[in-house]
């Protein structure tokens, strides 16, 4: 299956889960809870706030070598959006891509999503935990604070 054929089933529409599909076509499901929910929609909020020239996300769906996997939010310029707009899945990733931790993810997950993310041209992959606190990385590996939005908190709160 690829991710056309998944976007366009009906049965698959307004589903209570996250999807993602892996390299083999497989459709991988996860439910999500509504503090994940409550982060995603204020991260896209401080980044709509705080970073201008282009659109927070509140979900983008980027083809990887490992298949089509799915940012939690994501800041494109609009640039970026033009060349992207009209795509099923994004060929390259939005500048900014933030994953927000849930008990199932795995740091190694969470290491693989960010190379493959980066692989594809995001300049920035964020991590959100449970509680809030932000990391952020770009290509170099760990930074202090985002290049891309400085003024970004350390921790989000509600």
């Amino acid at each position: 299956m690829n991710w056309q054929e998944v976007i366009e089933k009906p049965e698959l529409q307004d589903l209570p889960f996250k999807i993602v599909l892996t390299e083999t076509g497989q459709i991988l499901m996860t439910p999500v809870k509504v503090l994940h929910a409550a982060f995603q929609g204020e991260i896209e909020h401080l980044l709509r706030t705080l970073k201008q020239g282009g659109l927070a996300l509140p979900v983008c769906a980027v083809a990887t070598r490992r298949g089509t996997k799915v940012a939690d939010v994501a800041w494109d310029s609009y640039e970026r959006f033009a060349r992207i707009r009209d795509e099923t899945e994004a060929p390259i990733a939005p500048e900014i891509c933030v994953e927000i931790l849930s008990a199932s993810n795995t740091a190694e997950e969470m290491k693989e999503k960010a190379l493959l993310f980066l692989e594809k041209e995001a300049q920035e992959f964020w991590l959100c935990t449970e509680e809030g606190e932000m990391s952020f990385y770009n290509r170099t590996g760990k930074l202090a604070q985002s290049f891309l939005v400085p003024d970004f908190p350390a921790t989000v709160e509600f």
